[in-house]
């Protein structure tokens, strides 16, 4: 199969994602040992102490260098795995695999907004012989993909997403890989969901939605005691039911662009062709 179509479907769908949980500046803030606790588990089921709570989540996660996420997506029955690093701060940075339900597996490398998708060895003699393969988010149906699967993942806007929600519901204290958490959780409208989106693309995406048969969003999330999204699970279904864990915050994070000579631009292709 042509990495053209596949694998390059796989990138924008899934891999991308996380590229938007760089979504603010902030200092790196090395993950502890053991996390002192702060009183996020002891978080009261009223409204003002849920917004109190969901308020420090949001400046946790924006005040933090990089995350590590592992995120597992069941989009329209293909399930996909998406293993890596993205920055919390400055220039978007993110170094993902990705491995779809049929193994096939890519690695993505995301540097300031573009997306670099490394070509498997098999296919690089159909590709000018180049080893990795640039897109441009911003542009066309792909772009449309990338915005919405980069929000998704996004913790911060996740968050505000609650923040801006009625009858957000405190479920109660659990503990995920050892670590203890609180998790809140809270059904919304479609259109309300999608206002953290470029009002440009909101139209367009909302319709596309809309047209596959969503209708609200079920939003969970989990908070550990410093007050840092470990993580989330959005349901929109029948389209997508996808969950994201956050680990190693603060860690150091080195992102290397593909030599220009080793790249083929999409977008030039495209246009030549």
């Amino acid at each position: 199969m042509s990495v053209w179509r596949r694998p390059a479907g796989l990138a924008v769908a899934v891999v991308t994602a996380a590229a938007l949980t760089a979504c603010s500046d902030g200092k790196s803030d090395p993950e502890p040992e053991a996390p002192t606790p702060s009183g996020a588990v002891e978080t009261a089921e009223a409204p003002t102490d849920i917004r109190d709570a969901l308020q420090k989540a949001v400046e946790a996660a924006e005040q933090s260098g990089s995350v590590t996420v592992t995120m597992q997506d069941n989009a329209v029955g293909e399930k996909i795995l998406m293993q890596g690093a993205v920055s919390l701060g400055g220039p978007v940075r993110a170094e993902l695999t990705a491995t779809s339900s049929e193994d096939q597996t890519l690695k993505v490398r995301i540097i300031d907004e573009m997306v670099f998708v490394e070509i498997p060895a098999d296919q690089r003699a159909d590709m000018n012989g180049k080893s990795w393969m640039k897109l441009d988010p911003a542009g066309g149906q792909q772009g449309l993909e990338f915005n919405k699967q980069m929000a998704d993942v996004n913790p911060v806007r996740q968050v505000k997403t609650m923040l801006a929600s009625e009858g957000v519901t405190l479920v109660g204290e659990e503990t995920l890989d050892g670590i203890r958490t609180v998790h809140y959780t809270v059904t919304t409208g479609l259109a309300h969901y999608l206002e953290q989106v470029d009002p440009e693309l909101r139209p367009i995406i909302e319709g596309q939605l809309t047209e596959m048969g969503v209708k609200e969003v079920k939003i969970d999330l989990w908070v550990d005691e410093q007050h840092r999204p470990r993580r989330e699970r959005v349901v929109l279904d029948p389209v997508s039911d996808m969950t994201v864990d956050y680990t190693d915050y603060g860690k150091p994070l080195t992102v290397e662009t593909p030599p220009d000579a080793d790249t083929l631009d999409l977008a030039k292709e495209k246009q030549n062709n």
